[in-house]
């Protein structure tokens, strides 16, 4: 899902992306959710990129936890400004069988 430059909230779309895949993970206790989270911009230095990076991630598990996904089977990776392909500005989220 992808975030406007420097901001780490959540968007309508994004809860909506994130509700669609609670569906598919919430009846399976097998299934993991990693969060690869990206942020990129002129301004941003590598370490206030690795944080924004993480400000996202945490947004998106927070909002994972809210919804019924216990905390033990998120993965959260700040990866700052290492975006080799796509938008530098997103979490991605990967599901991944235990």
């Amino acid at each position: 899902m992808q975030f406007a430059e420097a901001t780490t909230v959540l968007t309508e779309d994004a809860k909506g992306r994130l509700r669609t895949l609670l569906d598919r993970v919430q009846g399976d206790d097998t299934l993991r959710l990693q969060l690869l989270a990206y942020a990129g911009g002129d301004d941003l230095t590598a370490s206030k990129a690795r944080r924004v990076s993480l400000s996202r991630a945490l947004a998106v598990r927070s909002y994972l936890m809210e919804n019924g996904v216990k905390s033990s089977r998120i993965d959260v990776r700040a990866l700052g400004d290492k975006a080799v392909d796509g938008p530098a500005n997103r979490v991605d989220v990967n599901i991944v069988k235990r």
